[in-house]
């Protein structure tokens, strides 16, 4: 039995469609934390670009995108019957809408924004304040919660993440192919590894998990084992 006294701070990071939401979630729903999914903000920003036509493929209007910051508002609500929380901007429910490709094509350069980054850091913070929180990202144990007593970074071959993405959006339904997947996923590698605000990166006291060869139930065992290990010895 997990002691609430004991929860901690989660962090896992690491490349696009390395199964870190998945992981998360399940993880947050086996030891009662909360779960916050911090690329399900940044697509859901991005979406609001798109849909205020403020980026497209030959433009972006940045300061005007930074000046309406304050009118986005962001929340996650728990959906029972699918069993994890759903994102909703301005009231609106978009989890369906922002995990399509078009959303994937545009979400890098927005997160390269200072001004989004720190706009959602900030909530993403509130969200984990008392701990007992799993949130997945990019830069959660670099720069959200650098004092996560327990940080993970995930990876994998690109042409690995690019098929379990090709799956993942047909069995939603998304029709697309594996080179358009491949390909955005080997870019959205690139513009995070090299942004100049919070790039990907794994920080030192993170543990590397290389999940090309393991499916997603040994990948879950292996880091609850984990997380029960890091609240065992804080206990």
């Amino acid at each position: 039995m997990i002691n609430p006294l004991n929860k901690i701070t989660i962090a896992i990071d690491g490349f696009s469609s390395t199964g870190k939401s998945t992981v998360a979630k399940q993880l947050a729903q086996k030891l009662g934390y909360i779960y916050v999914d911090s690329g399900a903000m940044y697509r859901a920003i991005t979406f609001f670009a798109l849909q205020n036509k403020l980026i497209d493929e030959t433009h972006f209007e940045r300061e005007t995108l930074i000046r309406l910051l304050p009118t986005i508002h962001l929340r996650f609500k728990f959906n029972k019957k699918l069993g994890f929380a759903e994102m909703f901007l301005n009231d609106q429910n978009v989890e369906t809408e922002i995990r399509s490709m078009h959303i994937s094509a545009f979400v890098s350069e927005i997160a390269t924004v200072e001004e989004v980054r720190a706009y959602l850091v900030d909530i993403q913070r509130a969200m984990g304040k008392n701990k007992g929180v799993v949130m997945d990202g990019r830069d959660i144990g670099s720069v959200v919660f650098p004092d996560a007593e327990l940080k993970l970074f995930l990876m994998a071959d690109a042409k690995v993440r690019a098929e379990r993405r090709l799956l993942e959006l047909e069995q939603k339904g998304i029709q697309t192919d594996f080179e358009s997947i491949y390909e955005n996923v080997v870019e959205r590698d690139r513009i995070d590894s090299t942004r100049l605000i919070s790039p990907l990166t794994k920080v030192a006291d993170a543990v590397e998990l290389d999940v090309t060869h393991i499916d997603k139930t040994q990948q879950f065992n292996i880091i609850y084992k984990m997380a029960l290990d890091k609240i065992k010895e804080l206990n």
